[in-house]
């Protein structure tokens, strides 16, 4: 990809935040990204936890690196939508090293990343806010210097780590949601939230809300109303996918049947799909 589009496509991403909600499925390798785009996403994320079982590894942490950012190559070649990354913590211990995946993710032709605060150090479940915000600077001056408006969401897991009573777990993700865009997030993404009202009081914070939605949550609809400005399915596409595998399977070593395979795309336009698409250089 040239840096020109790669420039627009940046552009494109912060963009489809300024006509909410941007509806982010997730891909995680260059064949469930085609048939995402196919589908009509305008936007792709990648799920970290999906490359993870594709690679053969289990999700925080089993991924390293280079295969991440292997991964990230080949799903930007195969599609023509900006791509944003899970990057994980950042695939780095300090600032100046989750700047170094930075750069590489923005080699990789991507426009954004995913960072989050977990795990902390020593045992505990998140980093101190201002050592987060720390990475989320070093993540925006690698993309200065890359001179591409990197979209950055900032991911806290107060609410998946059960930080505290409801008040205090609020009242966290506030003040971090204060220090983190002071440090140049674009977006803050809070999986675990699926409550409206909680969810209409971190509107009202200092950065545009991304929710992870499952089945149980609201629906797309809804939580456009109540003002999020993203809205993603972390691994849950993934999860279905080889849930598929496995229902297939118990269905034909049982009736010995084939309806969980009504579903599946035609060979040729998937075969088609990545034809348009020949992989990374």
């Amino acid at each position: 990809m040239n840096t020109l589009d790669q420039k627009a496509r940046a552009l494109t991403l912060h963009a489809l935040h300024a006509h909410p909600p941007l509806i982010l499925p997730n891909a995680w390798d260059p064949a469930s990204a085609a048939a995402i785009e196919a589908a009509g996403a305008k936007a792709i994320a990648t799920t970290s936890a999906g490359a993870s079982w594709a690679a053969g590894v289990a999700d925080g942490g089993g991924l390293d690196r280079a295969t991440a950012l292997d991964a990230l190559r080949r799903i930007v070649a195969a599609v023509s939508v900006p791509v944003t990354a899970d990057i994980e913590s950042g695939y780095g211990a300090t600032p100046e090293e989750v700047g170094a995946t930075v750069a590489e993710v923005l080699a990789a032709g991507a426009v954004g990343v995913n960072i989050e605060d977990s795990p902390g150090v020593r045992g505990e479940p998140l980093l101190e806010p201002e050592a987060q915000a720390e990475r989320l600077l070093a993540a925006r001056e690698a993309a200065r210097a890359a001179g591409i408006e990197l979209c950055v969401n900032a991911r806290t897991d107060t609410y998946l780590a059960g930080i505290g009573t409801a008040g205090e777990r609020l009242a966290a993700t506030m003040a971090r949601a204060e220090r983190y865009a002071a440090a140049g997030a674009d977006v803050l993404f809070v999986p675990g939230v699926a409550d409206p009202e909680v969810i209409r009081t971190l509107v009202g914070g200092p950065l545009p809300i991304n929710v992870m939605a499952s089945p149980g949550a609201p629906a797309v609809a809804h939580l456009a109303a109540l003002g999020v400005a993203r809205v993603s399915v972390g691994s849950a596409v993934a999860q279905a996918a080889y849930g598929l595998a496995a229902a297939a399977t118990r269905e034909l070593l049982g009736p010995g049947t084939y309806r969980c395979l009504e579903i599946a795309l035609e060979y040729g336009e998937l075969n088609d799909l990545l034809r348009a698409h020949p992989g990374p250089p």
